[in-house]
């Protein structure tokens, strides 16, 4: 190592800080490499360079179907040993939602690895990110010049670049995920060191965008299965067998690289397996409660619509998993919960989904979907069980000892789950009602509304009535409060866009742009702009929210005829209410299903405070369920 003056030592600690000084003393004392250890053997064989040129392409693109033929070009391009690598790095994970293992690296500690490499002060990397507000254009720009000597060279380290491969960047993003305890910060700026040292301007762009969870590509899991049939089967033909796999099985990764070494036969040996959740099925709704039951052959099982957090339960003897709505694994937040099912259903293997609400601990009544969310936490969950205890209401049966029950008619999966569930006042079966007229179904329909409900579920009877995984149709039909009059419902909607504020909102957003989601396209398309409803608080913390899912155009999933001041990838869902929905010539909802030259757009929209981290985009309201809510808005307005 060689020698050090005074000025040179206050540079290196201000850059870096005084624990990583002695972490890299501690490396090279040892003799330990400050890098991979067999820094000299090249790991995988796909450079990661291609994929950094293909993510710069489908950035630029404002088309879907140009973002489908670069994913094609880059499947076709990819060896079948690392698809599944590039499938998650892709989609900016490391593993499907329900593993629950995330980067989550923080900018700072980001920033900490740019100094090492840039030879650059913390400080000055820190004004670079303000200008940028991109903590990937910081180190593009950063490393894109001259460097003088890093901070590597006060300690005498210097080694040879090599290009960077998919799975050494995977592997290496694997290790910082899961380095966990005393010292696992310090493992994390060197690791992430070791990969920016070897990576191109380009190519660290896209990796600390990765690390910090803003890579920002916004690829819809549709457009990847769209991208995985064209390149494997030549055709888009063959999607539907791919997709009931990933219904079944929801891991891209794991499915490419099933497509890629086995085929489509190999797709179609997937199977339901207890701990991987199953795409859940969706709902249309409806307001008149005779048009339920026509689209419903007359008769239907109406149940209660809890207001709670949907779960799907996976019981393998005494280990239970909880799955929400958007498939990540909330069992850690539910202890209760999972002791409830393993006490309660008579199964060693089965799959049941139902809504866990909150129950107030002095009445017994149910509490509403917020008070709920207190459960959502990392620590204090025991605290938060005594003071938010639960109820679960089961409502379907996927899976029992081995048997698929998921293309088996409703009121065959509903027999198997009264026969395993041992009913008690903590778990018991939805409240439902075999119903055959209008007058069943209204009166029905105030009883749950009297208990605290939001609405009824109405269920299909007949044989076709199967578990449509991950889709949505008339086998279910929701039937909410208060849609038979104007529009006193609320609505899921997407955050796709915003304008930024004036006056007492200069410096935050004044309004958000408001977008359904079209599942026969696969696109949001705007319904309206709200602006009422936001506390000081939610004005303050959206730009926090929002600014992760930033991107510099309008995303290609997004039709819009309105050009917003921000652009966002379609990912925040927020509950919306409004005065009436009306046709306008400025949205793109439903645009020309009603009327020529007009779409939907939502009258007087305010945000009810609600946010719905618990829904997908793709599980917000949809285009049909708005056009439905017109029709019907317009009938009883007549």
């Amino acid at each position: 190592m060689r020698y050090c003056d005074n000025t040179e030592v206050k540079f290196v600690i201000s850059a870096l800080g005084v624990s990583d000084i002695l972490f890299l003393i501690f490396q090279v004392k040892q003799k330990i490499p400050i890098y991979n250890s067999k820094r000299n053997k090249q790991i995988g064989g796909m450079k990661y360079s291609i994929l950094a040129d293909f993510y710069e392409k489908i950035e630029k693109t404002t088309k879907r179907t140009a973002m489908t033929a670069y994913l094609v070009e880059l499947f076709k391009s990819t060896p079948p040993e690392v698809i599944d690598k590039v499938i998650y790095l892709t989609q900016g994970k490391l593993y499907p939602d329900f593993m629950g293992i995330e980067l989550g690296v923080a900018e700072k500690l980001t920033m900490r690895a740019i100094a090492i490499v840039s030879g650059l002060s913390v400080k000055e990397i820190e004004r670079v990110f303000k200008k940028t507000g991109d903590i990937g254009l910081t180190a593009e720009q950063i490393l894109s010049q001259k460097k003088t000597s890093s901070i590597l060279d006060y300690f005498g380290v210097s080694e040879t670049r090599r290009e960077l491969t998919v799975t050494r960047v995977y592997l290496t993003l694997d290790k910082i995920a899961k380095a966990k305890g005393e010292g696992s910060q310090d493992a994390k700026i060197n690791l992430l060191a070791s990969l920016l040292r070897d990576a191109s301007p380009k190519e660290a762009k896209y990796l600390l965008r990765t690390v910090t969870g803003r890579l920002r590509l916004g690829i819809a899991d549709m457009t990847i299965l769209d991208a995985l049939a064209i390149s494997f089967t030549g055709s888009k033909v063959n999607r539907e067998i791919i997709e009931r796999a990933y219904n079944v099985h929801p891991d891209l990764g794991y499915i490419a690289k099933v497509l890629a070494t086995g085929g489509l036969q190999g797709v179609k040996k997937i199977k339901i397996t207890i701990g991987i959740p199953v795409q859940p099925m969706l709902a249309e709704r409806l307001s008149n409660p005779q048009e339920i039951l026509e689209k419903l052959g007359g008769e239907c099982i109406a149940e209660y619509k809890y207001d709670g957090e949907r779960i799907q339960a996976h019981k393998k003897g005494d280990k239970v998993v909880l799955f929400s709505r958007r498939l990540e694994n909330i069992t850690h937040h539910y202890p209760d919960a999972c002791e409830l099912i393993r006490a309660y259903i008579k199964a060693e293997e089965a799959i049941v989904e139902g809504e866990c609400v909150a129950i107030d601990p002095n009445s017994g009544e149910m509490l509403p979907f917020q008070e709920l969310m207190h459960r959502r936490r990392k620590y204090d969950v025991e605290e938060a069980m005594k003071k938010y205890p639960i109820a679960l209401f089961l409502f379907d049966c996927l899976y029992v000892n081995g048997e698929d029950l998921t293309l088996k008619p409703y009121p065959v999966r509903k027999e198997y789950l009264k026969k395993i569930v041992e009913e008690s006042d903590k778990i018991r079966l939805a409240e439902s009602r075999h119903i055959k007229s209008v007058s069943e179904l209204e009166e029905f329909f105030e009883q749950a509304i009297s208990e605290g409900c939001e609405g009824i579920m109405c269920k299909s009877l007949r044989d076709d009535s199967i578990y449509q995984m991950g889709a949505r149709g008339w086998l279910w039909i929701k039937f909410k409060r208060d849609y038979r009059y104007e529009m006193t419902d609320t609505v899921d909607l997407v955050v796709v866009g915003a304008f930024y504020g004036r006056g007492k909102r200069a410096g935050t957003y004044g309004a958000l742009l408001m977008a359904a989601y079209d599942p026969e396209a696969d696109v949001f398309r705007t319904v309206c702009k709200v602006g009422s409803g936001f506390t000081d608080e939610d004005l303050e913390k959206l730009p926090e929210l929002l600014d992760q899912y930033k991107i510099p155009h309008r995303h290609p999933r997004v039709d819009s005829k309105i050009e917003a001041d921000v652009w966002f990838t379609p990912a925040v869902v927020l509950e919306i209410m409004g005065a009436e929905i009306t046709l306008s010539p400025l949205h793109t909802c439903a645009y020309g299903a009603i009327k020529s030259g007009a779409g939907l757009a939502i009258r007087f929209p305010r945000f009810t405070g609600r946010y719905r981290f618990d829904k997908k985009p793709e599980q917000a309201t949809t285009v049909k369920e708005l056009i439905e809510m017109y029709r019907s808005q317009r009938k009883t307005s007549t």
